[in-house]
């Protein structure tokens, strides 16, 4: 039973890693070559990805590239303001293996 514990604790940090994937057309361009978008926490490394990844999708990642954005500038009327840094995640798969994304 401390086993279930400890292993659903773990896939939690996970989800706490790896926001949600990135579905996009250039991302399914990509998949074709066996890489995967994710958007990611901000603090997260790539070590913490690949292994998050491994937890919830049973795969082994062969690299993964990690990209900052930079928030854009927006203005409504007199307002200004600034949308949120985010990050986001590639995952180079092996030949042979996927992802599916369900519920997207």
């Amino acid at each position: 039973m401390t086993s279930e514990i400890k292993k659903e604790n773990k896939t939690k940090k996970a989800y706490k890693i790896i926001l949600r994937p990135l579905v996009t057309e250039k991302m399914a361009i990509e998949a074709g070559k066996n890489k995967y978008g994710f958007l990611v926490n901000r603090t997260a490394t790539k070590n913490e990805v690949k292994k998050a990844v491994e937890e919830i999708y049973n795969v082994k990642p062969i690299a993964v590239n990690m990209i900052n954005v930079q928030g854009k500038f927006v203005s409504r009327g007199r307002v200004t303001g600034k949308r949120s840094d985010t990050k986001k995640a590639i995952v180079t798969l092996a030949s042979g293996q996927t992802i599916t994304h369900e519920g997207v």
